[in-house]
């Protein structure tokens, strides 16, 4: 009994702590697959538009808690550091169409692109390509450097302090 309150106090503190990535880490640098989606407006992007930017593209969904909690974050760093060159790029795979997405965007003040992933192949050309596997869980994120080269991945929620940190080694990168 006397080892019981311990261990559960260890195990509450275990759970109370912030949540971090699953996977956070450098990646060897590789080619980002290009892509072309609509934004929730039925417009065009594609990611030529971005060419010489360094793009935060981060694949999410309205009703994934996890991204709706890093959402803040990158609006703070998108102002902080667009005149810098960097560009969030939000992927949303919700299956509910462009009008719950445009009024998520509408209702959390998002100041950065947003696209709908729909039927397109994106989740497959950034999935594990050994073997080639779709991104299967959400939030994942890619850091892309300014020559287009993918620099880092996370999947999973990160605080905005410590994912800033990632972002900035890729922005403050001698120019290829």
């Amino acid at each position: 009994m006397k080892t019981a309150l311990p261990r559960a106090l260890a195990l509450l503190l275990v759970l109370a702590a912030p949540v971090g990535p699953l996977c956070a880490s450098p990646v060897p640098p590789t080619a980002a697959p290009a892509w072309a989606l609509m934004d929730p407006d039925g417009r065009p992007v594609s990611s030529s538009q971005f060419k010489g930017k360094v793009v935060v593209l981060d694949f999410w969904a309205t009703w994934c808690t996890p991204c709706k909690a890093e959402i803040p974050g990158y609006i703070e760093l998108q102002k902080k550091y667009a005149a810098d060159g960097l560009v969030f790029v939000g992927v949303s795979v919700d299956q509910d169409g462009a009008k719950v997405v445009k009024k998520f965007i509408e209702d959390h003040g998002i100041n950065y692109t947003v696209v709908l992933a729909g039927d397109s192949d994106i989740q497959s050309a950034y999935g594990d390509q050994s073997p080639p596997n779709p991104i299967s869980m959400i939030p994942t994120t890619f850091i892309i450097d300014r020559a287009g080269m993918i620099r880092d991945k996370k999947v999973g929620r990160e605080d905005a302090s410590d994912f800033e940190r990632q972002i900035l080694a890729v922005l403050r990168a001698p120019a290829p």
